[in-house]
């Protein structure tokens, strides 16, 4: 077996970067155009180009291409499902005060976070009074699970009931409703805040009895499930109601002082240091060495 010497100082050479083929790059690029594949067209003669250097196998080259790629889709995917979900933007994960809740509630908060009870078909009914932080709550929990890249959508009670209502009257109601079941979670915020007409809850118990087991719905009330007839208008519905959310469901309550009551009552000291700096830039102004 021959055997190949080098001479004293010689290094291996590296390998070449590959020639430039443009009828082939060209080729290549309006493929991955047509195939839509962003990150291909963008990454594949950077990715060429190291690949020759490190060396990369072809396997490992085409390993970082698809990831690139992945990771671009994840992220238009989140993006998109963010913009429909309508969550206020205000109202994340993060800058919630999980401290003001009872250590069980955060608990069970925190929980949720992996959104196995959608899969489950759960829903999540929060109860608390207002300015407890119930709406951000749910918000941000609804934020982290678009994270994932669940299928969110907020909606005031109000609102929802006004939109279901419109469509009714243009006959597009189990069009609506057909809609609002393609969401993993559907968010209906203040349940009871705002008293609506007996019309208006027909349409909201219709939605209900159709995403019951078909899809989770995530609620907000102030007012207990004793005062819901007042929500309702009569006994049988209000039990109907109570029977399909309290099924498969997580209840939570926010017994804590409201959030915004606590913020008033704290003293204002952005004032106070005013006349302060005021009168220091004034002293400021008249010292000698000024």
């Amino acid at each position: 077996m021959s055997t190949t010497t080098t001479s004293p100082g010689h290094r291996p050479r590296r390998p070449a970067t590959p020639r430039s083929h443009p009828k082939l790059t060209s080729r290549l690029s309006e493929q991955f155009r047509e195939l839509r594949l962003p990150m291909f067209r963008e990454h594949f003669e950077s990715l060429a180009e190291r690949a020759a250097k490190e060396p990369l196998s072809p396997m490992k080259y085409l390993s970082e291409l698809t990831d690139l790629e992945c990771q671009a889709r994840r992220e238009s995917r989140i993006a998109r499902l963010m913009h429909q979900s309508r969550l206020p933007a205000s109202k994340t994960w993060h800058n919630f005060q999980w401290t003001r809740l009872p250590l069980a509630v955060s608990r069970q908060m925190e929980s949720l976070r992996d959104g196995s009870f959608l899969d489950r078909r759960e829903n999540l009914l929060l109860f608390g009074k207002p300015g407890s932080g119930k709406s951000h709550c749910l918000c941000a929990l609804g934020e982290q699970l678009v994270h994932q890249g669940r299928s969110i959508l907020f909606t005031t009670c109000s609102l929802l009931v006004q939109e279901l209502l419109l469509a009714k009257r243009d006959l597009r109601l189990a069009k609506a409703i057909k809609r609002l079941l393609r969401f993993d979670g559907l968010i209906i915020d203040d349940l009871g805040y705002v008293q609506q007409s007996r019309e208006e809850m027909e349409v909201l118990f219709t939605l209900l009895a159709e995403r019951y087991e078909r899809g989770s719905v995530m609620l907000t009330s102030n007012l207990p499930f004793s005062k819901w007839e007042q929500i309702f208008k009569d006994a049988m519905t209000t039990a109907a109601a109570i029977d399909r959310l309290v099924h498969h469901s997580v209840i939570l309550e926010l017994n804590v002082p409201s959030y915004r009551l606590e913020n008033a009552k704290k003293p204002d000291t952005s004032q106070a240091t005013k006349p302060a700096q005021s009168a220091t830039k004034q002293v400021a102004k008249t010292s000698p060495e000024s």
